[in-house]
């Protein structure tokens, strides 16, 4: 897939990676539009995003006012998901709040996102541009960790939405993508919504994971396990 000239939606693009990966892909050429939850977190969106939009996963009304947006104001060719929320702690001691707020940020929130965009990509699909969706998951959707585990199943359930996406849109010219890299060096861990984290080995760097990413995406892959980074 050739990015140049493509339109882009980063979702999380205030974020360690969200941010990585506007600026990678408007290196490639491709047109960002960079959502981020409050004004003040979208001042951290990189000046080479084209717009700025802001966007809520855990309020519906939020997603629904960006869809509308973008259905009626924007070309669609790609959706990058870089949001997510995170949290530890033993299962006994999670709050509704926290298991309500890791579903929705992470897994019903997005779903909705893409339910509600796929009319663009198929659009975008009918006029030959390839339009693609990458979810950033995570490895803990291959292997769920003790003292992760709603964070786990959050992560579980996008993938497995995912995995059935991708053959629901093969048929409409739409790849899907579930990225599921291992621990990362973007600071997620030490902004929890709820617990403490572990002490973690060093992980991969923003660099290493953000250019796989991108030349999948380049190279037309269909599936990035936490073994391709």
């Amino acid at each position: 897939m050739d990015l140049n000239g493509k339109t882009i939606l980063v979702t999380g693009a205030s974020g360690a990676l969200g941010s990585a990966l506007t600026l990678a892909l408007s290196a490639k050429g491709a047109k960002i539009l960079g959502t981020a939850t409050s004004n003040d977190s979208a001042a951290k969106i990189p000046n080479k995003a084209e717009v700025r939009l802001l966007l809520d996963f855990s309020e519906p009304e939020s997603i629904q006012t960006l869809t509308d947006y973008l259905v009626a104001a924007s070309p669609l060719d790609g959706i990058v998901n870089a949001s997510g929320v995170v949290a530890f702690g033993p299962a006994g001691e999670l709050s509704r709040e926290t298991i309500a707020r890791l579903a929705s940020v992470n897994s019903s929130g997005p779903m909705q996102l893409l339910a509600d965009l796929h009319g663009k990509l198929k659009e975008s699909a009918e006029q030959g541009n390839q339009p693609f969706v990458l979810n950033i998951t995570g490895v803990v959707a291959e292997t769920p960790m003790p003292g992760m585990a709603a964070y786990s199943a959050s992560k579980l359930s996008i993938h497995g939405f995912f995995t059935a996406l991708a053959k629901e849109w093969r048929r409409d010219g739409i790849r899907v993508l579930s990225a599921r890299p291992g621990h990362t060096e973007t600071g997620l861990a030490t902004r929890p919504i709820a617990g403490q984290a572990p002490a973690f080995p060093e992980g991969m760097s923003i660099e290493q994971v953000v250019n796989r990413m991108v030349a999948a995406i380049e190279s037309d892959e269909k599936d990035l396990a936490s073994t391709e980074f």
